[in-house]
């Protein structure tokens, strides 16, 4: 069976779209191949790098991407799932062959305020949520076989 691809978007694709990226990669990487972009790609977010170490995936190495340059090479998706909030998810382009849209509020990391360790404790809590929501989509999609396809 060939493995579902899944597009991850968020605005800067320097934290959200990267942990779900990495999570569905490691999680689901025998149903699954992920990658992530953003609208406007930043720069990586270091203590996204360093609370996803924490959970022992290493995406130090890991480089932002454009939505626009992947939609331009004409990448085919079964499924787009943005991570960012309303108004910014409207703006993603439509994918051709895209089984499904979907979308998935968190926050973002580089909203957070305080010093490092204040905002590692904010990220691991938004590391932890999209980690969960990964892992229950995986459930789901398997539960329900006919959705991949």
């Amino acid at each position: 069976m060939d493995r579902i691809k899944v597009l991850f978007i968020c605005v800067h694709n320097s934290a959200r779209s990267q942990m779900a990226e990495a999570f569905l990669n490691q999680y689901g990487h025998e149903r699954f191949i992920a990658e992530s972009a953003g609208l406007e790609p930043g720069k990586l977010n270091p203590i996204v790098v360093d609370a996803m170490k924490d959970a022992g995936i290493d995406i130090s190495a890991n480089k932002t991407k454009s939505v626009f340059d992947f939609f331009k090479q004409g990448r085919r998706y079964n499924f787009v799932i943005t991570v960012c909030d309303e108004s910014n998810a409207e703006r993603c382009p439509i994918f051709p062959g895209v089984v499904d849209t979907i979308h998935w509020s968190f926050r973002d990391p580089s909203g957070l305020t305080g010093g490092y360790e204040e905002k590692l404790t904010g990220t691991r809590i938004i590391r932890d949520e999209i980690r969960s929501r990964i892992q229950e989509w995986i459930k789901e999609m398997t539960a329900n076989e006919g959705n991949l396809k």
